[in-house]
């Protein structure tokens, strides 16, 4: 990956001996790996086992995880916040595994509508609720910083399943909280 960067460099007309640019390969390419990590971790490895007996039916909302990702198209970052919600059947999910999950698959190179797919199955999956939603809410450098140049652009995604699915109610009741202030 290293040798590619410095390939990169030469092509675009730079001199990659000079010395701001001497370490730049090598520290691109950890920088890119750490970028897509997520391909180095499974469901069951970020759950590792969080999961609880709970007798509660109420919603479960974890709101404004922020999340990194690049966009599969252009290798450009772009950078926002999910909003995830489930309705417990049984059981329920570390809270903090709910943000590890949307990490893992932010940590890919993705598409948003993909993304907020992912991490609605990846819930669906791991404790069997009666639904779930996420949005993502995010801002895609490849439409600010070259093609159309929109500054203030944000595309919204959400994927809504079960219950959110098909109860008008409990979707607007999910999308009502995450938009208070």
């Amino acid at each position: 990956m290293k040798d590619a960067y410095s390939q990169l460099i030469r092509n675009i007309g730079e001199d990659e001996t000079r010395e701001g640019l001497v370490d730049t390969p090598k520290r691109a390419a950890a920088a890119f790996r750490y970028l897509n990590s997520g391909y180095n971790m499974t469901l069951e490895g970020v759950i590792n086992n969080a999961i609880f007996e709970a007798d509660t039916e109420d919603m479960v909302i974890v709101k404004d995880i922020e999340l990194y990702s690049l966009c599969e198209h252009h290798l450009l970052p772009f950078i926002g916040k999910c909003h995830v919600a489930y309705l417990p059947k049984g059981k329920v999910l570390g809270l903090s595994k709910i943000a590890r999950i949307v990490e893992m698959y932010a940590r890919r190179l993705q598409i948003q509508e993909k993304l907020t797919k992912q991490i609605a199955d990846a819930i669906q999956t791991a404790v069997n609720p009666r639904g779930v939603a996420v949005v993502i809410e995010a801002k895609h450098l490849c439409m600010m910083m070259r093609g159309v140049e929109k500054q203030n652009s944000v595309m919204m995604t959400s994927s809504m399943l079960g219950i959110f699915r098909k109860e008008f109610s409990t979707r607007s009741e999910f999308l009502n909280l995450i938009n208070r202030k």
